[in-house]
């Protein structure tokens, strides 16, 4: 299993970061000419808006589960972090030019389903958090922001907890697919918590003689 792992890592750090964003951008183009052609159903404007908030959703998630890979099962692909971060505000940005465009289109509108729908208010909460992540995925920004940069980018948790709150309050009723993706979140926000050092026994030992 271990070289396994090893070969796996061997290989994507081999692969340029490139191929991620041209493969995660290929869905674009096909979903709208789904669209255009009846592949999306009865409301094909609806069916896009969606699949594209839960391709970003995605991607935040896997996003998560880099460093429990890493820390868990020594799967590196720590390269890959940034873009898919960075690829996740991308289809977030689609997701809700969609729906401003295709599916409100009234400004008015718009800013009454922000205030009064409280999915939508999650959800725009939610893009907020995610855009000076997205505007700080520069090599210059870590360089100036230094350990502030770490800080900053702890957002990205708050971010894909709204997502998955936001998916949760969209769909009509109570669905097992929102609830699983939340589960994935909180479960891969546990498995991120830093690990507790254990105490030597000879520190314990002093310990327990003070407190005699």
């Amino acid at each position: 299993m271990s070289a396994v792992i090893d070969a796996f890592n061997a290989f994507a750090r081999r692969v340029p970061t490139w191929v991620l964003y041209i493969s995660y951008m290929f869905p674009v183009p096909w979903l709208l000419y789904q669209g255009q052609t009846g592949g999306l159903g009865a409301e094909p404007i609806k069916a896009l808006e969606q699949e594209l908030g839960l391709i970003a959703l995605q991607l935040l998630v896997i996003g998560l589960a880099i460093t429990p890979a890493r820390r868990y099962l020594r799967i590196n692909l720590l390269k890959f972090r940034r873009a898919l971060g960075l690829l996740a505000f991308t289809y977030v940005c689609l997701h809700l030019l969609v729906w401003l465009v295709l599916d409100v289109g009234i400004l008015s509108q718009i800013w009454a389903d922000i205030l009064k729908r409280p999915y939508i208010t999650i959800g725009m909460a939610g893009f907020v958090c995610l855009i000076p992540l997205a505007a700080t995925s520069n090599n210059f920004s870590i360089r100036k922001l230094g350990p502030k940069w770490r800080q900053l980018h702890k957002l990205t948790y708050i971010a894909v907890i709204l997502g998955g709150v936001h998916f949760i309050w969209l769909v009509k009723g109570l669905q097992i697919e929102p609830l699983l993706y939340m589960a994935a979140i909180l479960g891969l926000l546990i498995l991120r918590l830093p690990k507790k050092r254990q105490a030597r026994p000879i520190a314990n030992a002093i310990l327990a003689n003070k407190a005699k």
